[in-house]
């Protein structure tokens, strides 16, 4: 997942970054396999903007190097003083791994599971009371 804010100093700023963002996403899209989704967050008041975009792996982030809207859009915050953040959140483990220290070994929830492993899991059994 790659988070990156853009905190604007006029709200004209912040629409022309909005739009920029819908052409970038649109080409992103076409371009990009691992692209999962990607969403703008705004909060008009403080004039910012969070775009989250979700990877099915770290790697297929640097298919964005071929993206020529998102080339030409990484210059605009220096044209238009906007001030931008990164960061790249990678999956760290099961949640009960992470959260408790539980020896839990699962594969990534975006990893496909194989066939048979998905034949092997228990049903739910349903009751009639």
């Amino acid at each position: 997942m790659v988070i990156t804010r853009f905190e604007c100093r006029t709200l004209t700023n912040l629409a022309i970054l909005l739009v920029v963002h819908v052409a970038v996403k649109r080409e992103a899209r076409r371009r990009c396999e691992g692209l999962l989704s990607s969403r703008a967050v705004v909060n008009w008041r403080r004039r910012s903007l969070l775009s989250i975009s979700l990877w099915r792996q770290r790697d297929d982030i640097f298919g964005m190097g071929e993206v020529h809207r998102h080339i030409f859009a990484a210059r605009l915050p220096h044209q238009l003083a906007i001030v931008t953040e990164c960061g790249v959140y990678s999956y760290a483990g099961d949640w009960r791994a992470v959260m408790f220290g539980w020896d839990v070994h699962r594969p990534a929830p975006l990893d496909l599971p194989v066939k048979s492993e998905v034949s092997k899991r228990p049903r739910a059994s349903r009751r009639s009371t």
